[in-house]
């Protein structure tokens, strides 16, 4: 904790104080050994053993008007979340690192009916051209089963594991997808042997099963596509020194041992448009800190289709907007002096080098060298966890989480007082869309499931991501890379939301007072590449959750000439911001009062309408708005947009369960920050894939073949993608039946100077409330006891206030602990641990494709 600094004013005494200077030196004395046996109290409270205080049973001294300011106060509460068992199972926990490695070692030893395995490589070492254990995990099972066992006391409901294997040995090249199971409760190498398992083909969920190989990620190992894109590239090694201000590699011949590059390529997507192709664009960035902004005027375009590197090809090459169709007829106009140069990159001056980094940099504020205030719960944490089932209860919500490979974090069965009110929180898809004059900005489309935000999700930063009092718990994923374990990828904490949730000044008894806004966040952060994005639920006294998302990190920056004032905003000489749009999808099983629910659209619509008791002076005519609520009947009619100047509401209603006062419990969405959907709904790079994106938000009947919006190869194949959103919405009645609600976040990112050399939280941030409409017969959150009511006084008496009784513990905080961050535990394969990674490969491996290195270049 550090100490406040004061001023010291000096100057004479006073005269008055000079009569009672003898009697200060006695008080001084007094005052001197009452300091000495303070200060030993307090070194025994603030250095003793934690078990030795309990056993002492320290009482904490409550803060009160009346209180001796002197006492002595004692350790606060334990900042740990008081434990608690879950009412059930979590059926949705993904499988752990054991489990995996068994599972892994059993699909080695599968054998079909004929005797044929997979012929398996080891995910780390295989290229497009082996076959490789790409995904397990927990695969969730039907919704009729969990509420079997969570409402009617069934059985638990059975466990599958989703098993997704590359065949890139296969003729042909496949990618193959499975349910394992049903999976013994205790998963070993013995029980799974002796398990009645089906391995089947997972098909129910897709509109179109049959994924092209075309369409599929990158491997771990890259080596193929970085041997072939330097193998392009080496003669023009000095063409690049010259006009870009670097090299891909330190030598200039392939095959030599490279120093560390100055240059590097960086790929986009898509890569097909049906999976009857895969090709590349490729542009050059400079290796440095804060690269994906210092992106180069040079593009190579190349087909990767066949199953044979030998065969791959360059289609163009575009340099300062020239197109050329080899690298010899580029060669040949530089040599020649034909090629049109573009301007030099951007060289700083030494004193901006780390203009693209997080150096503190600028003038230094008054008073910033003192920390700034944080949050300490002196009382101790008010919310309970189950660690082992990933379970939180919290002033009258519950509610489960879950963790997968694709999208992250997922909350399930959430209850606020005892009801459950959603069967599922998830975001189901982060996509962002790209303009700009030249070639990589034009084309590029990203869905970032297909990236995995949940294996790109971070270690939480103490006392920056989260509180220092938070919660933290682990996240796990099993992908060809083994298993990845973070143990503090989740953030769970409480915090005052610096404003009253409800309060009112009147004269009337009962009338004055308020209650304290508190709220419980759940946060996860994910790097995907270039952009951090921070997932928040937040759950509020009265009901209300908040979901939001807000982005930071760097903009995807772009080459700067006068051709792309339209498309962005220069940030250096030669460097800008690229104008996108991000839209993050979520899906809200909502169960108001059980499963039957409608939606109901609420306009407000002018009328005029004549009033018999107005007079001449203003006329009888009064013109005014009014509700208009109706029940969208067929889901054909539920892809919305928000009405023109949010003037009504979408709510999920029970019309057979009736508030105190006659209207259907439900629950509205509230549209937050930034509500937006995409822009360019008519892009061939967007043409099935994204059909989610296209409005503000969507209705379906719920089915269990439709599970999700997106998968994480609608990326590659926006022209016969495997999930059309739309395909979703044939016609059926969606009164009184299970729904599944669809709602767009997001933002319009158009770059500024303020976006370098991170964009800022802020700004980039959009959200959507969910929120009691008619659930409750009042505000529920009248029952917290953390508020105050007021009495009128009497004339000229004090006012007088009643808080319930609820204190602040009157205590000293534990100290901060030294910042750390713990980073990556890594698996092997066979769950063994894995050993620690160099930072060029964790470079690699969180950028993929974007920082494509040299295979030859090894830095030390």
């Amino acid at each position: 904790m550090s100490e406040s600094v004061l001023p010291v004013v000096k100057g004479d005494p006073s005269p008055i104080f000079e009569r009672h200077a003898a009697l200060a030196r006695f008080k001084t004395r007094r005052a001197a050994i009452f300091f000495v046996l303070a200060a030993a109290v307090a070194s025994f409270l603030l250095f003793a053993p934690e078990s030795r205080l309990r056993s002492l049973k320290v009482r904490f001294t409550q803060h009160t008007s009346g209180d001796d300011d002197d006492a002595v106060p004692g350790r606060c509460a334990d900042t740990a979340a008081i434990p608690a068992t879950a009412p059930h199972a979590n059926v949705w926990r993904n499988v752990d690192v054991h489990e995996a490695a068994v599972i892994r070692k059993w699909l080695w030893a599968y054998k079909d009916a004929d005797g044929r395995g997979f012929n398996l490589t080891s995910g780390m070492a295989a290229t497009d051209f082996d076959n490789v254990i790409s995904l397990i995990e927990t695969f969730p099972p039907p919704k009729a089963d969990v509420l079997a066992y969570f409402d009617h006391d069934g059985e638990s409901p059975q466990r599958f594991a989703k098993i997704v294997l590359m065949l890139g040995r296969a003729v042909p090249p496949a990618i193959s997808q499975y349910l394992l199971g049903p999976l013994p409760s205790i998963i070993s190498a013995l029980t799974l042997s002796a398990a009645p398992l089906e391995l089947q083909p997972l098909k129910h969920i897709y509109t179109r099963p049959d994924v092209p190989y075309n369409a599929r990620v990158f491997p771990q190992n890259m080596s193929y596509i970085e041997t072939f894109l330097f193998d392009l590239v080496a003669p023009l090694q000095d063409a690049m020194q010259d006009l870009l201000g670097g090299k891909v590699g330190g030598g200039s011949g392939a095959g030599e041992h490279f120093g560390a590059p100055s240059i590097i390529f960086s790929g986009t997507t898509p890569f097909s448009y049906d999976g009857s192709f895969r090709r590349m664009l490729i542009q050059l960035r400079q290796n440095a800190p804060g690269a994906y902004l210092k992106m180069l005027d040079m593009y190579f375009y190349i087909d990767v289709t066949v199953m044979d590197p030998a065969a791959w090809y360059l289609v163009r090459m575009v340099y300062n907007r020239q197109v050329f169709a080899t690298t010899e007829e580029f060669l040949a106009a530089y040599w020649n002096g034909t090629l049109q140069r573009s301007a030099r990159p951007d060289v700083p001056p030494a004193s901006e080098e780390t203009w693209a980094g997080r150096e503190r940099k600028g003038l230094k504020r008054d008073l910033d060298d003192r920390a700034g205030p944080r949050q300490v719960s002196f009382n101790g944490p008010r919310f309970r966890v189950d660690e082992d089932n990933q379970w939180v209860s919290w002033m009258g919500w519950s509610f489960y989480l879950s963790f997968a490979r694709d999208m992250g974090l997922s909350l399930w069965d959430v209850r606020f007082r005892g009801e459950r009110i959603l069967y599922e929180i998830s975001p189901q898809e982060a996509l962002a869309v790209y303009s700009g004059s030249d070639p990589h900005q034009s084309s590029t489309v990203f869905l970032d499931r297909s990236f995995g935000i949940g294996t790109a999700t971070r270690s939480l930063m103490a006392g920056y991501d989260c509180s220092h009092e938070a919660l933290l718990l682990p996240a796990i994923t099993h992908t060809e890379a083994g298993t990845l374990l973070r143990p503090d990828a989740i953030c769970v904490f409480e915090r005052d939301a610096g404003k009253p949730l409800s309060r009112h000044t009147g004269y009337m008894t009962g009338e004055m007072g308020a209650t304290k806004g508190y709220e419980l966040v759940v946060r996860t952060v994910t790097t995907v590449g270039n952009y951090d994005y921070m997932f928040d639920y937040t759950f509020q006294l009265d009901g209300t959750i908040e979901v939001r998302v807000s982005a930071s990190g760097y903009l995807q920056g772009a080459w700067w000439d006068d051709t792309q004032m339209a498309y962005g905003t220069k940030i250096r000489d030669t460097y800008m911001g690229s104008l996108h749009d991000h839209v993050i999808n979520y899906k809200f099983d909502f169960d108001i009062a059980g499963t039957s629910n409608s939606l109901m659209a609420i306009s407000l619509e002018n009328e005029v309408v004549r009033l018999p008791w107005f007079e001449d002076d203003w006329g009888q005519d009064v013109r005014q708005q009014k509700i208009v609520r109706k029940i969208v009947a067929n889901e054909s009619d539920a892809l919305l947009d928000y009405p023109k100047n949010y003037e009504g509401a979408y709510v999920i209603v029970n019309q057979e369960e009736l508030n105190r006062w006659g209207y259907p419990r439900g629950y509205a969405i509230h549209p937050g920050m930034s509500p937006i959907h995409l822009t360019n709904l008519d892009s061939k790079r967007t043409e099935h894939n994204v059909n989610f994106a296209k409005h503000h938000l969507a209705v379906s009947r719920r089915k269990e073949s439709e599970p999700s919006s997106s998968t994480m190869w609608n990326l590659n194949l926006p022209g016969a993608p495997p999930v059309d959103f739309y395909d979703f919405f044939d016609g059926e009645s969606i009164e009184q039946e299970d729904l599944t609600t669809w709602v767009n976040l997001g933002t319009h990112h158009i770059p500024r100077a303020e976006d370098s050399p991170m964009t800022l939280t802020n700004i980039a941030t959009s959200s959507v409330l969910l929120t009691p409409f008619n659930f409750n017969d009042w505000d529920p959150a009248m029952e917290s006891m953390n508020a105050i009511l007021f009495d009128v006084p009497d004339p000229g008496e004090a006012w007088s206030a009643d808080e319930n009784g609820v204190e602040s513990a009157y205590c000293v905080p534990p100290r901060l602990k030294k910042f750390s961050y713990p980073g990556l535990t890594a698996f092997e394969e066979d769950g063994t641990p894995g050993k620690p990674a160099r930072v060029h490969q964790l470079h690699r491996q969180a950028e993929s494709y974007h920082a494509i290195f040299f295979e030859h270049w090894r830095p030390e």
